[in-house]
């Protein structure tokens, strides 16, 4: 039996509120927060691993408006994190701070803060005594820091902030050198960054707007598209598990879909995904002598039936039959006005059309009364009447040869389907204008109209009509008798599937065509470069020594560098870009997705930490917007001054003319 595998439909788990020991209160301890568009990794800088793991989200549910006011809601107003057990219940009422990889929405950012402090335990009157590395998006925008930096020191006064780059943090964490070019998988975006000798090229740095969460949405269309019998139970979060654990890269993608295409790969490969389902308890469990019994009772009771509506059948006619012998009888004395008047209450136009109707009565009350003799022999005898033979293929008793009677029925089938296929396609190539059916045909007409009118004197000419007859390429009888016959027999020989059988999910090209989109967005209607078309234009602008260079440290970081078959993948491309017998290698980060927060953490604990903080003091000195540089940030530009417009009234113009206006109150 294949092997069948389950969704786990992982629960969260609701986070726990950490002890704020003393060391932590007092010890001016780095908060460390990698805020992540799909996770949010929180933890302090002295321990090895992050406290809080949760998905970035809100939800709020709706008001119960069944309830009155004074009645305790049932659940809470809000829901972050890993306090939303079924994500599924909530989904249409989910919120983010993120539009795309950038904090925008400042409300739920400042929800989400509440939760971490809270759940680290900090119980400090009025602020958050503890400086924060806390990361951000590349080329973050100077406006969206502004107001993250105006949340930090207004909102929860803390006394220092330092701002990073994840796949930054992650590259020096993994300590793969200063010369490399990042690809940072994310949830919705990838990002290419070169960094040569330390420093970062951000002005030849690429985004692409595409990553895991487009990846869960096309997979889901793909196998709801697939499976509309089961479009309720392919929920976002089993798709999501079904990318985190079944889905993959292929070396070449063209080569992997055409393997597909043979049957006995895919019997060999297809991964099979059970679906919840609650057995039936339906069956009878009766044994097949039962079964025939309760067979023979069926059709005992269909037979008395059927006798019981001849009889009324019978006296129906029986009743008909003397109304028209009584109208019979007056036209027989002669008395035609009262036979033109009776004959006006039945479907009756005259005297011929009344002998006609006795006829056919007359003859229906004698099939009936034959009929019903037949039935009572039978009855008396005790026995049911053998069944017409209905032309059904029998099958073997013996099992071996029942399985090759069942393959031998199998290939009739796909051969009749086959040839009902072939004879469709050639009328609708025939119904079109420039095509080699039609144009053979038009020959054919052609020659024909120049023979003469002697067509049809001969039988040869019967297969040139066949050959130019619209009518000959349909559908035979013969055919369709056969394809219901064999139909037939496959429903009622073939093994019965089991009910999980009918809930289950064929994987086969479906995992290989939603990781696909890294290297194909087109295949989702995205317009942008793939991933290795972006990596080869970022290359062109450096020279041959920084090419080498990058190309010799690709770096793979991000959530959605965990597939397999990526790394490699990367290596063919950069095979064919790369010019020949020149050398490259991909690195894989060591944990792709908690790599960042290590790094960070690192970060933290060193000795140059406060010279990269932004104090309280420097917030309000130089701006809101202020960063502070260093090897893991992005670059800071000062934002421009606003432009004021004064083309309208320029102050002291000579050429403009002041008069006063007195107005009489």
């Amino acid at each position: 039996m294949e092997d069948v595998l389950v969704l786990k439909d992982y629960k969260t788990v609701p986070d726990i509120v950490h002890e704020y020991g003393p060391t932590l209160k007092f010890g001016h301890i780095p908060l460390v927060i990698d805020n992540g568009s799909y996770q949010c990794r929180v933890g302090w800088s002295i321990y090895d691993e992050p406290h809080l793991i949760f998905k970035n989200l809100i939800a709020r549910p709706r008001k119960d408006r069944c309830k009155k006011d004074a009645e305790p809601p049932v659940t809470p107003p809000i829901q972050i994190g890993n306090d939303i057990i079924n994500i599924e219940a909530v989904r249409f009422q989910l919120k983010t701070q993120f539009d795309k990889n950038v904090v925008t929405h400042f409300e739920v950012q400042e929800q989400v803060l509440d939760y971490i402090f809270s759940h680290l335990g900090i119980d400090s009157e009025g602020n958050v005594p503890h400086p924060i590395v806390l990361t951000e998006a590349f080329v973050t925008p100077n406006y969206c820091r502004q107001l993250m930096s105006e949340l930090l020191f207004e909102g929860y006064g803390i006394p220092a902030v330092s701002y990073g780059v994840d796949s930054l943090f992650s590259m020096y964490k993994n300590d793969i050198g200063d010369s490399a070019l990042i690809v940072n998988c994310g949830y919705h975006t990838i990002h290419i960054i070169p960094v040569i000798r330390g420093k970062v090229i951000a002005h030849h740095a690429r985004r692409i707007n595409l990553g895991g969460s487009e990846m869960i949405c096309y997979l889901h269309k793909l196998l709801q598209l697939k499976y509309p019998v089961h479009v309720n139970a392919i929920t976002m979060s089993r798709i999501e598990e079904i990318l985190h654990e079944h889905c993959s890269i292929a070396l070449d993608y063209q080569e992997e879909i055409r393997k597909w295409a043979n049957p006995d790969y895919y019997e060999a490969n297809v991964k099979r995904i059970q679906l919840p389902f609650v057995q039936s308890t339906s069956s009878s469990g009766l044994t097949a002598e039962q079964q025939k019994e309760r067979k023979r009772e069926m059709a005992r009771r269909l037979l008395e039936i059927n006798a019981r509506k001849r009889e009324e059948r019978l006296a129906e006619d029986e009743e008909q039959m003397n109304q028209l012998l009584a109208l019979q009888e007056i036209m027989e004395d002669g008395d035609t006005d009262e036979f033109n008047e009776a004959i006006k209450g039945f479907d009756i136009k005259n005297y011929e059309d009344l002998q006609r109707q006795i006829t056919n009565v007359n003859s229906r009350i004698e099939k009936n009364k034959q009929r019903i003799a037949a039935a009572a022999a039978a009855a008396s005898a005790g026995e049911l009447p053998e069944p017409k033979p209905s032309g059904r293929l029998q099958p073997p008793a013996d099992p071996e040869a029942l399985q090759a009677w069942l393959n031998d029925t199998r290939s009739k089938y796909r051969e009749v389907v086959q040839r009902r296929e072939a004879r469709r396609a050639r009328r609708a190539a025939m119904l079109r204008r420039r095509t080699a059916a039609a144009a053979e045909r038009m020959r054919v007409i052609s020659r024909l109209t120049a023979a003469g009118d002697d067509f049809g004197t001969r039988d040869s000419d019967w297969d040139v009509y066949k050959s130019i007859s619209r009518e000959a390429d349909s559908d035979s009888e013969a055919d369709g008798e056969r394809l219901l016959e064999l139909e037939e027999a496959l429903r009622e020989h073939e093994p019965q599937q089991t009910s999980s059988q009918h809930h289950q999910l064929h994987l086969a090209i479906e995992p290989l065509r939603a990781a696909e989109l890294m290297f194909q967005p087109s295949m989702l209607g995205n317009l942008e470069a793939g991933l290795a078309e972006t990596m080869e234009y970022v290359f062109k602008h450096f020279s041959a020594e920084d090419q080498l260079l990058l190309a010799n440290n690709v770096f793979l970081t991000g959530g959605c560098s965990r597939f397999p078959g990526l790394k490699e993948r990367l290596e063919r491309e950069l095979l064919e870009m790369r010019p020949f017998q020149s050398t490259h290698k991909v690195v894989m980060a060591k944990d792709a997705s908690l790599d960042a927060w290590y790094g960070a953490r690192d970060f933290a604990g060193s000795n140059e930490f406060e010279k990269y903080c932004i104090t309280k003091e420097e917030y309000y000195e130089m701006g809101a917007e202020y960063l502070k540089e260093h090897h893991a940030s992005n670059i800071y530009y000062k934002s421009p001054a606003p432009i004021v417009d004064n083309t309208l009234a320029p102050a002291g113009d000579a050429n403009v003319v002041k008069e006063e206006i007195v107005v009489d109150c």
